[in-house]
């Protein structure tokens, strides 16, 4: 187009250097026009491109750790049924003495205390996420709470040492149902990842109108980048070809979402020599 203008053009017409000059900064703009147009096209498919891959990944990643999560809540499920039934069915069938029953039955109910926390968890993750767990804020003894905690626990796992040191009448505005699960999911967590010749600490202390909790383990520790990400649904520590501690990846989520409903923190630290240590704080109440 350009070059039948020029032909058009007289050589001897007076007008001839600048109408060629207007040609040629005409052929220039548009030739910077369609680059511009060009590029900003190429980008917009480009951004394009890049959103939909963290899309679809992102989604792989979901549908990756929903996959996970109904293999490992399968497997939770159907182990302490599994284990019940067992003993139930040696009670039945066998004549044990005394401290085999016992034995027997303690690890029935351990089972069956392990598959009630596993189902108040899911129920209270599907609740709160759909909003439909109303909060009960109310003036609580968090001190009593947590020495229950300690106590049920004790008497699920007698052989695991744990130490606790908790200040008395630490008062909070709170929802004792969801406050107990907190600490027995982090008690139950530092029970699963830390050996077990190992103990557990808890301590719990207040200073003005402050109060804090932090839950003590011996394991393997968090590393720092994880340190985040374990609170995050379905998340579990490690690769799954490698995980060895049962769980579900919801523990850690709910502890989070409800320390937030309560206006709390929560922050991992590590402990000296190995292992992790989970501080909670909470504003008291007089």
């Amino acid at each position: 187009m350009t070059l039948s203008k020029i032909h058009l053009l007289k050589q001897e017409d007076a007008k001839f250097e600048l109408q060629y000059t207007r040609i040629i900064d005409e052929q220039k703009r548009k030739t910077a026009q369609y680059i511009g147009e060009g590029a900003i096209f190429l980008l917009l498919i480009s951004a394009g491109a890049i959103f939909l891959f963290k899309a679809v990944n992102k989604q792989l990643k979901i549908s990756e750790q929903q996959q996970n999560f109904m293999m490992a809540i399968t497997h939770e499920l159907k182990t302490p049924i599994a284990v019940s039934k067992l003993n139930l069915e040696t009670l039945q069938k066998r004549k044990l003495d005394q401290t085999q029953q016992e034995r027997l039955i303690n690890n029935t109910l351990e089972e069956a205390n392990r598959l009630n926390a596993l189902c108040n968890n899911l129920l209270l993750s599907y609740q709160m996420e759909a909003n439909g767990y109303k909060v009960v804020a109310e003036k609580i003894n968090l001190s009593e709470i947590i020495e229950s905690c300690i106590r049920d626990f004790k008497s699920r796992f007698p052989q695991k040492n744990i130490i606790a040191e908790i200040n008395e009448n630490m008062y909070i505005l709170g929802d004792e149902f969801l406050l107990q699960m907190v600490f027995n999911n982090l008690i139950d967590n530092a029970y699963k990842y830390s050996p077990k010749d190992t103990a557990i600490r808890l301590t719990a202390d207040k200073k003005n109108k402050e109060c804090w909790a932090t839950v003590i383990d011996e394991g393997n520790g968090i590393s720092h980048d994880e340190k985040q990400k374990v609170f995050k649904k379905f998340y579990r520590l490690g690769k799954e070809a490698t995980q060895k501690a049962k769980g579900t990846g919801l523990g850690l989520f709910l502890v989070k979402r409800i320390i937030d409903t309560h206006q709390g923190r929560i922050k991992i630290e590590d402990n000296f020599p190995r292992g992790s240590k989970f501080i909670i704080e909470f504003k008291t109440i007089v």
